[in-house]
């Protein structure tokens, strides 16, 4: 098996981030990696928004955009500073499309070795019917793929 050089982590800011990106910043600061965070906003949320935007003048999809990141960017640094109490060194990707293809896209396109992922995520009715965002990738990853399961003490309501 060749080196990881750069581990890839999906986050979607779901219950069980803090677990899987815990577990991916780990693994990085272990195997002396580079570890790279995505996030993806789902293009369906700016294409409601921008149907918005053409009915309210002070509604801004690209502002939206852009507060969303900049939100999700203090959530990325305090996910992995939760994990390891300290300054750790990782790139931020935010990419706006179809969850799971933007996930396989920036494994190609980053170069990634290895890809961190929960087997749960923020879910709704949508992925029950058509199919979840982790599904979709598991079968389609061209690289190593590690799915973390949620512990039992770490499930909503409990």
């Amino acid at each position: 098996m060749e080196k990881v050089k750069k581990i890839l982590v999906a986050c979607d800011f779901s219950d069980y981030s803090p677990q899987v990106v815990g577990f991916a910043a780990g693994l990085a600061a272990d195997l002396k990696t580079e570890l790279l965070v995505i996030n993806v906003i789902n293009q369906r949320d700016v294409d409601a928004m921008r149907k918005i935007e053409m009915e309210y003048s002070a509604i801004s999809a690209d502002k939206y955009v852009n507060d969303l990141i900049e939100d999700r960017a203090k959530q990325m640094d305090e996910l992995v500073e939760a994990a390891f109490r300290k300054n750790f060194a990782f790139k931020k990707i935010f990419k706006i499309g179809v969850p799971f293809r933007e996930i396989i896209n920036t494994v190609e396109q980053e170069k990634a070795d290895l890809l961190v992922m929960g087997t749960k995520g923020r879910g709704n009715l949508a992925g029950v019917i058509f199919g979840s965002t982790a599904e979709k990738v598991f079968r389609r990853c061209p690289v190593p793929l590690v799915s973390i399961r949620p512990n039992e003490e770490d499930k909503p309501g409990r």
